[in-house]
């Protein structure tokens, strides 16, 4: 039996939600349908795709390998039709976009939906993890483009400057730094740091910046989200560096409090895409709502 693009489609919805009732969901298909394109494919393949573990489907490593795959044709598919199309009616298609934390909560909701308003026809998928994470899952075509606040080690991708952006470090309100007009060198070696996982931008440029000092310092709690980071410092459990536009309504409601230190702190936001990806209209339009430039 050949296969179908649909069977294509649905496999990769199955294999990123981990449910055929999600994936029909999302496609606004039965589970019935979903279940009867994922038994044909399966009748297909020499093996299994899928290995059940209670009500989730992981992938095997067959469904692995067919997945790599999928995505590539599912992506070409895209880019024909975006091609076809060129300039004539509205933009259709769909635009699958990575954010790292801080920008994928505090900054693409607000230009999804300005483009969204402008291309009614159009869908886009955001997708939030630290920058190692949306980096890879861009490397592995999961994405058709990012935004990160860290820097890239993926040679497979390009970065791009997007814009600037700045961490601060915040304590809260009853800490005695917040009394202080400045930070020495010394008392940041000393302080309880409550900061974001490794693999995330913002502790990377934090722990560059600490290093360019000289400072030795102790991380005393890890959260893997900003505003946990931000409940734990206005409650007294330490203090933090954030990226002033995860705080800024903190800061004016005086829940947190901005100290100055000797860091430089100063960040490029960047734009990742794949080396040898092209720019479609589609992502040309989204590009132009998002201020974002394709070439460096």
């Amino acid at each position: 039996m050949p296969l179908s693009l649909r069977q294509l489609e649905i496999f990769e919805k199955i294999a990123a939600t981990g449910s055929v009732t999600k994936a029909g969901e999302e496609l606004l298909l039965t589970q019935s349908a979903v279940s009867m394109a994922l038994s044909q494919l399966e009748q297909v393949s020499a093996t299994p795709l899928f290995e059940r573990s209670g009500r989730r489907l992981l992938l095997s490593d067959s469904g692995r390998l067919l997945l790599k795959d999928a995505r590539e044709i599912l992506s070409a598919v895209k880019r024909v039709e975006q091609q076809l199309q060129g300039d004539s009616g509205p933009l259709v298609g769909e635009v699958l976009v990575g954010g790292s934390t801080t920008i994928g909560n505090y900054l693409l909701p607000a230009l999804l939906g300005t483009f969204a308003r402008q291309h009614p026809k159009t869908r886009v998928q955001l997708r939030v993890g630290n920058t190692q994470q949306v980096a890879e899952w861009l490397d592995a075509g999961s994405l058709d483009v990012a935004f990160v606040e860290g820097p890239c080690h993926r040679r497979g991708l390009v970065a791009v400057h997007w814009r600037d952006d700045e961490l601060v470090v915040v304590t809260g309100p009853e800490h005695p730094w917040a009394r202080k007009k400045k930070i020495t060198s010394g008392l940041l070696a000393l302080a309880p740091w409550i900061m974001r996982e490794k693999g995330s931008g913002t502790r990377e440029i934090f722990e560059n910046a600490m290093e360019r000092s000289g400072i030795n310092y102790t991380i005393a709690l890890e959260f893997g989200h900003t505003e946990a980071i931000k409940n734990g410092v206005a409650a007294g459990l330490g203090v933090s560096c954030l990226s002033r536009l995860a705080v800024h309504r903190e800061l004016e409601h005086g829940r947190l409090i901005e100290v100055k230190t000797p860091l430089d702190l100063r960040r490029s936001l960047a734009l990742l895409r794949r080396r040898e990806s092209r720019c479609t209209a589609l992502l040309k339009a989204f590009l132009d709502v998002s201020g974002g430039r394709w070439e460096a």
